[in-house]
């Protein structure tokens, strides 16, 4: 048995992590994908503190040097579910069980997709999520951004620089990012916007060749397209841990800055929980709340 389990590696999870091992806890990391998160599709942070500007690839693979070397195990299993015990809890995951006194949910999120026939197919095809880990195959191509706040126009100003046109494609009749990034991508000659439309179906056979789309006063039109990158918002990854740690209505844990769950001994940290602010920074701090919490709790019973 461990001391702390952290399912989740993303800065929040491994913030925790180095606190625990800090504390002269056991910690037993467990993730499911890859180390790092969602930072690691960013191509260069300039608002971590010590960092006039680094990759999110970059950051996240010194986390995990760190932790690391302090001494965490980790273990590459997608947990799914908890289970309450006389000695703590159970943690069932694709890979076998693991106990621990005290869990860390620092699940994060994942990408919201469009809901439209064919998407999970064409994934890989045409529709793409992430321009860091895609946009190099659309060079010189058309390409479309779904989405107008920081992270569509974050994207699109990234493709702009080798695709040879991106169209963004904004629900609403106004884009909700930062000024800067609008002026930006205003600017470049290959970037055009279209405004209170909806993508209705993703035309092609083999792979994706266009969008059919709606706009707000129902008139229908096509647009040629090599690729699709849809950036509409993030879904928490939390449904299998709701019967121990309840969610809000959105789906994200329903806990404050305190970290702390409705079982005690289950806490919280970063993106997967109910905040005003998702950050690198909100992230990490979440991440040593959580982990000292659990130590208190390990030590002393609250």
């Amino acid at each position: 048995m461990h001391d702390i389990i952290v399912i989740g590696s993303g800065p929040a999870g491994l913030t925790a992590a180095l606190y625990a091992r800090r504390a002269n806890k056991s910690v037993l990391i467990l993730e499911k994908d890859s180390f790092g998160g969602q930072i690691t599709h960013s191509p260069k942070i300039e608002n971590f503190p010590g960092f006039a500007t680094v990759s999110g690839t970059e950051l996240a693979d010194a986390m995990v040097e760190q932790v690391l070397a302090q001494g965490a195990e980790v273990e590459l299993v997608a947990a799914e579910g908890i289970q309450k015990t006389d000695a703590g809890f159970t943690v069932n995951t694709d890979g076998g069980e693991f106990e621990a006194k005290a869990v860390i949910l620092a699940t994060g999120v994942k990408h919201r997709t469009l809901g439209l026939a064919r998407e999970d197919e064409l994934e890989g095809s045409g529709v793409s999520y992430c321009a860091v880990c895609d946009g190099a195959f659309y060079a010189g191509k058309r390409v479309a951004v779904i989405g107008g706040g920081n992270s569509a126009l974050q994207e699109a100003v990234l493709l702009s620089e080798t695709a040879s046109h991106v169209t963004v494609i904004q629900n609403l009749d106004h884009l909700t990012g930062e000024a800067k990034l609008v002026e930006i991508l205003e600017a470049r000659d290959n970037v055009t916007f279209i405004y209170s439309t909806v993508v209705e179906e993703l035309l092609g056979n083999d792979g994706l060749s266009g969008l059919r789309l709606k706009n707000t006063d129902g008139e229908i039109s096509e647009l040629s397209v090599d690729g699709v990158f849809v950036c509409i918002g993030l879904v928490p990854n939390n449904a299998a841990f709701a019967d121990l740690a309840a969610c809000n209505d959105w789906g994200y844990f329903d806990s404050d800055e305190a970290c702390t769950t409705v079982t005690p001994g289950i806490y919280v940290a970063g993106d997967c929980r109910a905040k005003s602010i998702r950050q690198i920074t909100t992230a990490t701090a979440d991440g040593a709340v959580a982990a000292l919490a659990a130590c208190r709790f390990i030590d002393y019973g609250n």
